[in-house]
């Protein structure tokens, strides 16, 4: 052989790795889960059983929810919904300038979240969602005096008094009531109203996940994740329960972070008003849930990625400024906090076994997560883990993000404070997963949408979600 042949042999690019492989890798994840759901499902089954002597509290293990095959006014759109992105979602998103395909991924997840609760009929799957004693409007008529709401919160969080907070306010930062209240004072009473304003928000998520990724550089894994974020199982209970709402306020926040981070590098006057209302967001954001502190490893991330100080800075600036805020008014957050753990221990998670749900708690988020995610987040792990420089990974906004997000899940999951529950309490979290979705092949993107179609419209039509 030649010198020349060696060194045109040499110069050309190393043969592409089988996709093959790897995709068997996503099948056998996916495979696992679903044994994982399974055992989750025949465990609880088996503890649900009269005279167990274990109580999960969770008629459809491991869902927070009720067997109930069912169809509805929402049925027919959801599946024309559902086919039309798994059909055009990855041509549009890849074609269409990128504000106008971001536009265009708001308006269809509003319309498949809406959609989606229409399977439950109107007032059940929408405008009755948020008004059940367990929920926040039941104690809005209540709040007329909002200093003293503020001031007595924390003195109401305990159960088994005459003025114990129902449910859900009791079990959250007084942030989370204040939204149906401020939104009760501007004249936009009950349910209906209440449902509008979460789902408005919520389908935030489908906006604010890719943008960032955007933002940070990585603008064909936006575009590629777009119809993964309009597509998701999540969107079951983003319509209608608050969590969506958190989720669509917190998603905000950190796309705030990520776009202030960008107008520091490039010296725009937004900068510093953008950075301030990213701290802003992010810090009613922990007045929502106590949870959401958590969000902070993947704001760490997106600041990481930024590697703009200022935009950090401002942003901890405007988050600190709402803790004051709320502390200068009456509410201290970790005082609340050490009381809502006390309040948990209360009810059914003295009973609920942490020993299930450690691992059912799993099952479920991967259920709202949809098969799509649970396969990309495995090939971001993979590809973090086996990542050659630790520097590489810092500079990697999908793989970053995603390994943050997973980081959330677990310090979540051990905490043993989400016993049940997490296909919607975990719905922030989770979004930030559905980045990980660029990383699947091309070829099989829109197998897998389908596959994310699949799984939303198979629980809602199959089982009645109790939130």
């Amino acid at each position: 052989m030649s010198e020349s042949t060696k060194a045109a042999r040499l110069a050309e690019p190393p043969p592409p790795v089988p996709v093959r492989p790897r995709f068997r890798a996503d099948l056998v994840t996916v495979g696992v889960t679903l044994v994982v759901i399974a055992a989750a499902t025949a465990v609880g089954v088996y503890y649900n059983r009269p005279g167990s002597g274990v109580v999960i509290y969770a008629f459809a293990p491991p869902l927070f929810a009720h067997w109930l095959p069912h169809a509805g006014p929402g049925s027919v759109f959801a599946v024309v919904i559902a086919a039309g992105v798994v059909l055009y979602g990855p041509t549009l998103a890849a074609r269409l300038r990128w504000r106008r395909a971001l536009l265009a991924g708001y308006l269809a997840s509003l319309a498949w979240i809406f959609s989606l609760a229409m399977v439950d009929g109107w007032t059940r799957g929408f405008a009755g969602r948020l008004t059940t004693p367990q929920e926040y409007l039941h104690e809005v008529p209540g709040i007329t005096d909002i200093p003293r709401f503020l001031r007595e919160f924390s003195s109401r969080i305990l159960d088994f008094q005459p003025n114990s907070w129902t449910t859900h306010v009791s079990g959250h930062p007084p942030g989370a009531t204040l939204a149906f209240v401020w939104l009760d004072r501007l004249g936009l009473h009950g349910g209906a109203w209440a449902s509008t304003a979460v789902v408005l928000v919520a389908a935030l998520v489908a906006v604010a996940v890719p943008a960032t990724i955007a933002l940070l550089g990585s603008s064909d894994a936006a575009r590629t994740a777009l119809p993964f974020a309009v597509l998701s199982p999540g969107a079951v209970w983003l319509g209608v329960s608050a969590d969506g709402l958190f989720a669509g306020v917190t998603a905000t926040g950190i796309a705030l972070l990520a776009l202030a981070s960008v107008g520091f590098r490039e010296r725009r006057a937004y900068a510093w008003p953008t950075a301030l209302a990213a701290g802003i967001l992010l810090g009613f954001g922990i007045f929502l849930s106590y949870g959401l502190v958590l969000l902070g490893l993947v704001a760490l991330a997106v600041a990481v990625l930024g590697r703009q100080w200022r935009a950090a800075a401002a942003a901890v600036l405007g988050a600190s400024a709402v803790v004051a805020a709320f502390a200068l008014a009456g509410f201290w957050w970790l005082d609340g906090y050490h009381l809502v753990v006390e309040r948990y221990y209360q009810g059914v998670a003295v009973v609920r076994p942490y020993s299930y749900w450690v691992w059912a708690d799993l099952a479920a988020v991967a259920v709202a997560c949809g098969p799509a995610v649970v396969a990309a987040a495995r090939r971001g792990v993979a590809s973090a883990v086996f990542l050659p420089s630790r520097r590489t990974l810092l500079r990697d906004p999908v793989l970053l993000i995603v390994v943050a997000a997973v980081l959330t899940i677990v310090f979540a999951d051990s905490s043993g404070l989400s016993k049940a529950e997490v296909e919607r309490i975990w719905l922030p979290f989770g979004a930030w997963l559905i980045p990980a979705t660029a990383l699947l092949p091309a070829g099989h993107r829109r197998w897998w949408l389908a596959g994310q179609a699949v799984v939303a419209l198979a629980v809602n039509h199959l089982l009645l979600t109790n939130w």
